[in-house]
């Protein structure tokens, strides 16, 4: 058995789930938020069998799709002089570790 753990950019939450339920999966949805950029999350756990491990990652990389978005950056030039400018970031994809389950019960 087999652990899934996949965050995901909130915009794709509502895909992934719908693409992973469909295929008969169970989840559990938890809201977090990134580090870098602050943003909103949606962190995946999901259990299954070792041979389903593949099939799962492959559906959650077809729903979260990568992109370049433009962000405020802030930089000090000084003492209380700030610059803000725009800089170019990825966004989007999915983390996704896979953990070995040493024992499952559902009470």
């Amino acid at each position: 058995m087999k652990l899934i753990i996949a965050i995901v950019s909130n915009d794709d939450s509502a895909a992934v789930t719908s693409t992973l339920t469909e295929h008969g999966y169970f989840i559990t949805k938890l809201s977090t938020t990134g580090g870098f950029l602050r943003a909103g999350n949606t962190t995946f756990l999901i259990g299954t069998d070792e041979e389903n491990v593949p099939e799962v990652i492959e559906l959650i990389k077809s729903e979260s799709s990568r992109r370049t978005e433009i962000v405020p950056a802030t930089a000090t030039f000084d003492v209380g002089h700030y610059s803000s400018y725009p800089i170019e970031v990825q966004v989007g994809g999915a983390t996704i570790f896979v953990l070995d389950v040493e024992q499952f019960v559902k009470a």
